[in-house]
């Protein structure tokens, strides 16, 4: 059977061992053209900064390649942190990116910064003092987007181009919209924020899978009917590693595993082999962190990962599912999707979902 609702996929261009940001970014490509022929419906990239194990820092650069060798997938961000961001630009690179992929382009947002405490501070270091919250930069952002910031506001009269401003008011043609905008989140917070603004909302199952039920009845709770969406609409993200056998599914996942153990380690390093992951001498402390990161990841062969899927998408009541495959090399990144479509049985008949 094909899946019960459209699957996607979010890449952060990871770096393994012997492995270079170059060769990580061009298989990203190379995923995000098989996913649209594949008929998977979203591919989205995460912000990520000062992991040398994540070449995804720049989503907006990253999203622009992508969409020049892509046509038909819907391409976002998993996601744009606003914290880290000034709205106007981040308004003017998704406006940007709708022009030069007209009705693709989603922009994910997220409420923290991507990044390890220092890292954090070195990119707040840089903003305004006293800026709004993230409610307050979530409507700025939107104001940009829409070209609808009311008069009397800090901004009013400053418009993001390319936007709606270039369009018939001044005498140009039809504007093809603006990007999808979506909250992404892992608390309570996140997603009443998103149901009180009646918008599309994404759970990060993949860092906090006993949360995910409390956090979908928030958002489902809170939801207020907007302009955006009638009724609640959620996407869950979850990991997933597929390979033809257990072994070696069990020893890709647990490379991505050795790595975020190792990520308090200054400075973090590479994804490593799993080789060198079955070999790392695990404590106390990370032999538990080993089985609660492992229990997050759907890993194994292709019909016992689909199954764990569709008990997912049963238990979520999801409208949509996102995949995120995280391993050492960028072929068993590429085999796992592969394999991941085969069981679920997608083609392009799958574009009813687009």
């Amino acid at each position: 059977m094909t899946m019960p609702v459209p699957l996607s996929v979010l890449d952060l261009a990871m770096v393994g061992v012997g492995e270079t940001a170059e060769q990580a970014l061009r298989t990203t490509v190379e995923i995000a053209r098989f996913a649209e022929r594949r008929g998977f419906r979203r591919f989205w990239v995460g912000e990520h900064h000062s992991l040398p194990s994540v070449s995804s820092s720049s989503p907006a650069v990253l999203l622009a390649h992508i969409a020049a060798h892509t046509s038909t997938i819907r391409l976002g961000s998993g996601g744009v942190m606003l914290p880290n961001h000034a709205p106007l630009v981040i308004a003017e690179q998704f406006g940007m990116l709708q022009a030069l992929a007209p009705g693709r382009i989603d922009l994910g947002l997220g409420r923290a910064t991507g990044a390890m405490p220092a890292a954090a501070r070195a990119i707040r270091s840089y903003a305004a003092e006293g800026g709004p919250d993230f409610a307050g930069r979530l409507a700025d952002l939107i104001g940009f987007l829409d070209n609808s910031l009311p008069s009397g506001h800090p901004h009013a009269g400053v418009h993001a181009v390319p936007g709606p401003v270039q369009g018939r008011a001044l005498g140009g043609g039809d504007v093809s919209g603006r990007p999808e905008v979506w909250i992404l989140g892992t608390s309570q917070a996140g997603a009443r924020c998103a149901g009180e603004l009646g918008m599309p909302f994404v759970v990060a199952h993949h860092f906090s899978t006993t949360e995910t039920l409390p956090v979908l009845e928030a958002y489902r709770r809170s939801f207020r009917p907007s302009a955006f969406l009638s009724r609640p609409y959620v996407m869950v993200c979850t990991s997933a590693v597929v390979a033809t056998s257990e072994e070696e599914a069990y020893g890709q996942a647990l490379t991505h595993v050795v790595a975020t153990i190792r990520m308090g380690v200054m400075p973090p390093g590479l994804i490593p082999t799993p080789e060198e992951a079955r070999a790392h001498s695990f404590s106390a402390d990370d032999q538990a962190y080993k089985e609660r990161w492992l229990s997050r990841i759907a890993h194994g062969t292709p019909d016992r990962v689909r199954a764990e899927l569709d008990i997912l998408v049963s238990e979520t009541g999801t409208n949509e599912l996102m995949v995120t495959s995280n391993t050492h090399d960028c072929a068993a990144r590429l085999r796992s999707y592969e394999l991941l479509a085969d069981a679920c049985e997608l083609t392009n008949r799958n574009a009813e979902f687009r």
